[in-house]
């Protein structure tokens, strides 16, 4: 039912085929996030934090190909300044030039790339390539009214290790009680207090977790409170149309409506 789990490639958002997410195994935890709902926006400061904890814990194994990095400075994401994200661009691996050769990382580049063995998959889409929640077969109910899941499932994820432990082939096993199967081959990424916020926020697990889920959520969907504003005007454009076509309507057929038949 499950590809096999390949140690080179094995993640807490793990590879699995969609009957494994069809099925619905796993327990994933439904999670009221700030960003949800049709006015929900991003909480820029746990942006920022979220930064933070993919920076120092999830980008030694987990690259974001798809992400410029100047986009951490848009309006709507961590909205950090321009001068810091040049700083945070020039901190990570260097960009690898044709002969050999590497220059400093700058802002207008992507973030790295992962691979290799040992490495996890790419995190740019992975909110939106996860799917936490599966209503009737065909229907999407469940996810019309609790949102697809994946932030939901890399929370989950991340806070669903119990501790228990297992060999097989030589690889060890982690007990997790969100992923299919309920065995991953990565150990536990985060702890109490893995990180410092330099907010000041509690570092807890479960914040921790949210934190970097909402994060990955503006990495997959960064224009998703601009998508939001168009939408809610259309939707107003809409009402408004309609109540002038009703009322022309209206006007139109008065005469013919009124009118007695003999």
């Amino acid at each position: 039912m499950f590809r096999k789990i390949a140690l080179s490639a094995v993640s807490a958002l793990g590879l699995m085929t969609g009957a494994a997410f069809a099925a619905g195994e796993g327990r994933i935890e439904d999670v009221s996030f700030v960003w949800e709902g049709p006015f929900g926006v991003f909480d820029q400061h746990q942006l920022q934090r979220g930064l933070q904890v993919f920076t120092e814990v999830c980008s030694g194994c987990h690259g974001m190909k798809f992400v410029p990095i100047r986009t951490l400075s848009d309006d709507g994401g961590p909205g950090l300044p321009a001068d810091q994200v040049r700083a945070y661009a020039a901190s990570l691996d260097e960009v690898d030039l044709p002969g050999g050769e590497t220059r400093p990382r700058e802002w207008t580049d992507m973030f790295p790339t992962r691979s290799g063995e040992g490495m996890g998959p790419d995190l740019s889409l992975m909110a939106k390539a996860r799917a936490g929640f599966h209503g009737p077969y065909g229907t999407g109910i469940n996810q019309l009214m609790r949102g697809i899941g994946g932030p939901e499932y890399i929370v989950s994820i991340l806070n669903g290790y119990t501790g228990e432990t297992k060999e097989e082939a030589g690889t060890t096993f982690y007990e997790n009680h969100a992923f299919p199967g309920g065995w991953i081959a990565m150990p536990p990424p985060l702890s109490d207090d893995a990180v410092t916020y330099q907010d000041g926020h509690p570092a807890t697990l479960h914040n921790m977790s949210e934190d970097v889920a909402s994060f990955l959520m503006w990495t997959a969907e960064p224009k998703l409170m601009a998508r939001k504003h168009m939408g809610f005007m259309a939707v107003l454009f809409l009402i408004g149309l309609s109540a002038l076509l009703y009322l022309t309507n209206k006007r139109l057929w008065a005469g013919v409506k009124g009118r007695k038949h003999a």
